[in-house]
């Protein structure tokens, strides 16, 4: 039986479609799930930077020290312009404890948009390997990550969902102004009990392991 256009039809159709997967996987990555990721730590911290970007004179001042060894669960790129883009380019949701060991078990969703994080379960049943709304807020986070450096910025722009990411540097205060007379700030939460609005950690990032799924 000889090729017929309805056999080459396919065939570009399977094609596409391993394409598609190949290409959706290699940028963003997949779920996983991964055992034995602890706390962040967090310590006392003095200091200050300053940064010139966008036409605005920033002052980034160190809040506390923090360190998170954490599996990623989303990555969200923003675009746009002005200073917040540029400053902070991507964000990373993040987990540890039992939301990281039984993240695909429990089906989590987890998604991102306008600076914001968003996680579903399927029922309040799928949470009992976890606990509770509590435990999977208080074991997951949004993270706006300010580079220190080239090395760092360049390892944080190839991060995808499934990698464990080891996180080095301080939670920050940012504050600016620029010719115009118009300011700017941004503050980090030095919590991992808060939600909502302001919950979400800016991190100026001096070091970061990246360990590939």
């Amino acid at each position: 039986m000889g090729i017929t256009k309805k056999h080459i039809i396919i065939a570009c159709l399977i094609v596409g479609v391993i394409i598609f997967a190949y290409f959706v996987f290699n940028t963003k990555g997949k779920q996983r799930e991964i055992e034995g990721l602890g706390e962040p730590v967090q310590g006392d911290a003095t200091g200050q930077v300053q940064l010139s970007l966008s036409g605005f004179d920033l002052n980034i001042k160190y809040l506390k020290s923090y360190q998170i060894d954490a599996l990623v669960v989303g990555v969200e790129d923003y675009s746009l312009g002005g200073v917040g883009d540029d400053l902070v380019p991507r964000d990373l949701a993040l987990v540890w404890g039992k939301v990281a060991e039984y993240n695909t078990r429990c089906g989590f969703d987890w998604s991102q948009s306008g600076r914001w994080y968003r996680w579903r379960a399927p029922s309040y049943e799928a949470l009992k390997p976890v606990g509770d709304v509590t435990y999977v807020n208080q074991h997951s986070s949004n993270n706006h990550l300010i580079a220190a450096d080239e090395a760092v910025k360049n390892r944080i722009s190839k991060v995808k969902v499934g990698d464990e990411v080891i996180i080095s540097g301080f939670l920050v205060d940012v504050s600016g102004k620029n010719d115009k007379g118009e300011t700017f700030s941004w503050t980090s939460s030095t919590s991992r009990t808060d939600t909502g609005a302001h919950s979400c950690e800016l991190i100026y990032v001096t070091d970061m392991d990246v360990i590939k799924q």
